[in-house]
Order: structure tokens, then C-alpha cells, then sequence
């Protein structure tokens, strides 16, 4: 688990193709997707690596997890947990209350979530894509579990 670097974009933007192939994330594949992994708004992100290559990515937009996937060949070594580990360590630091959000029929990340605490704060039909390939979707709206006892968080 290290910080992602400028020259890391390229291994990204494989393994999300893997991820999307295998499990549908992100929902509409995007027209950059090296742009689709460094949104307005990012603060830090990460990538996860298995044998020395990339296989993971997340991200952190203010108090919002994002762009948080890991490759099916990388599946079951805990690196979507380490990832996590990274961005709570990251929020730690800067006083922040994680939320995310979740597509309902990505189960594994709901699983994920659900299994560290993370609070489901509602779901809802949303409207992603534009135009013609505008689909509606269904998404869970998490919060991250409770602070410890006397941490300061910064109200979101």
C-alpha cells in the first residue's frame, strides 16, 4: 500500500478494466479513465500491489471515499481492507468523518463496509450517465463507524 504517484495511472486504469469486466465497477466505463480516477476535488489517493504490480486504487475527495476497487486476480488478500486502512489513517489526521456510497448489486463492497462498521445512512435511485446511456441506479449511503471517545472530527 503506498500513495499513488503520476506514473501509477496507467496500471490503474488496467486494473479497473479488470474490475470492470469482472463485477461491473464503475457502472459506465468512462471516456478517460485516468481522468475518471483523479476527480475534482481529490485529496490523496492510493494503490494497492500484489507482486509488484498495481492491482488496487482508492481514493479520498474531501470526506468521501471514491474510486476504491481491486482487480478479481487480487481478490481475497485483504488489499480493499488495506485500502480503507489508508484513507481512515488519512482521515484520522485530518479530522474527518468518512462517507461513501455503494452501488446495492456490488454485494462484495457492501460486505466489505458492512463487516467494518460502516453505518448504512440510506439507499436511493440515482440517475448516472447522460443522454441516451443515462441508467438508473440503486446505491446505499454509508457513514464511517462512530469516532473513538474524544477524537475531533470536522463536521461534514
Amino acid at each position: 500500500m503506498r500513495r499513488r504517484e503520476e506514473g501509477d495511472l496507467a496500471a490503474c486504469v488496467t486494473a479497473l478494466a479488470a474490475a470492470h469486466v469482472h463485477s461491473g465497477y464503475p457502472h459506465l466505463w468512462p471516456e478517460d479513465p485516468a481522468g475518471w480516477l483523479t476527480p475534482d476535488g481529490m485529496t490523496a489517493a492510493w494503490v494497492a500491489e500484489l507482486g509488484g504490480r498495481v492491482v488496487g486504487h482508492a481514493a479520498l475527495c474531501g470526506n468521501e471515499v471514491s474510486r476504491l476497487y481491486v482487480a478479481p486476480g487480487a481478490h481475497g488478500h485483504g488489499l480493499g481492507a488495506r485500502l480503507l486502512d489508508a484513507i481512515d489513517a488519512e482521515a484520522a489526521l485530518r479530522g474527518l468523518r468518512l462517507v461513501l456510497e455503494v452501488q446495492t448489486a456490488n454485494t462484495a463492497a457492501v460486505a466489505l463496509y458492512e463487516r467494518r462498521g460502516w453505518v448504512r445512512r440510506g439507499t436511493e435511485r440515482q440517475w448516472w450517465g447522460t443522454g441516451a446511456a443515462a441508467e438508473e441506479v440503486e446505491v446505499h449511503r454509508y457513514d464511517a463507524p462512530a469516532p473513538p471517545p474524544g477524537a475531533v472530527v470536522t463536521p461534514r
